[in-house]
């Protein structure tokens, strides 16, 4: 019987990729006077190959891109808060994402949210997504002083949520930070399917958030 469902952030519930294509462009347009003498598709183009899906924070990336594009309006520590006041307003939902977690409450299953990042900013963006409300638990790696795939931060959640391993499922969209690492404590895992990965070794893998409830409906 599943009891609880915990997800990933990036790339699962939230479409990073879209999201940081959209606010590095509006970045360009706002701070154009400093920027403007850099393409601005180099510019994003060169932004997102820094930052490697968000693997690269971002203190480095603009450290780079102010050293190669010779930029001297702005420092790095200005852009750098700049991505952190404003990429809150650049949130991407993935498509059924709040029908889904609704369903999943309706089911009365307790809900987790396990990610990387910085805490307020991971916040602020779950803010921006609207979906904090719906989760039991949510553990960000910063505020926790761990990471995944560290399995201590999913027996972390999973004891908040007083529920054992093989009474959770873990949806994610890393093969290797979300789903091996939520199977190698004994939870079912489901693959969000991401293009960047031809495989995921997942009990499940779905398309769309929205084919998660069906599956859980299944199991039980």
């Amino acid at each position: 019987m599943i009891k609880a469902v915990l997800f990933d952030l990036d790339g699962t519930l939230l479409n990073r990729d879209e999201s940081v294509k959209w606010f590095i462009q509006i970045q360009y347009d706002r701070l154009n006077k400093a920027l403007g003498h850099i393409p601005k598709e180099r510019y994003i183009r060169r932004f997102i190959e820094l930052e490697h899906r968000g693997y690269v924070w971002k203190d480095i990336v603009y450290q780079q891109l102010v050293s190669e594009f010779e930029i001297t309006d702005i420092t790095w520590e200005e852009l750098l808060q700049d991505y952190i006041s404003h990429f809150k307003n650049h949130c991407i939902a993935f498509p059924n994402l709040i029908r889904m977690l609704a369903e999943l409450k309706t089911k009365n299953l307790a809900l987790g949210l396990i990610t990387n990042g910085r805490g307020q900013f991971q916040m602020d963006n779950i803010k921006a997504l609207g979906i904090g409300d719906y989760f039991n638990t949510i553990l960000i790696s910063e505020w926790e002083g761990i990471k995944k795939p560290d399995p201590q931060l999913f027996k972390r959640a999973l004891h908040q949520l007083n529920v054992t391993p093989n009474e959770s499922i873990f949806v994610g969209d890393h093969p290797d930070n979300d789903i091996k690492a939520a199977r190698n404590i004994g939870m079912k895992g489901i693959w969000k399917r991401d293009s960047q990965w031809n495989h995921a070794a997942a009990d499940f893998i779905i398309e769309d958030l929205g084919e998660v409830p069906l599956i859980i409906e299944n199991l039980n």
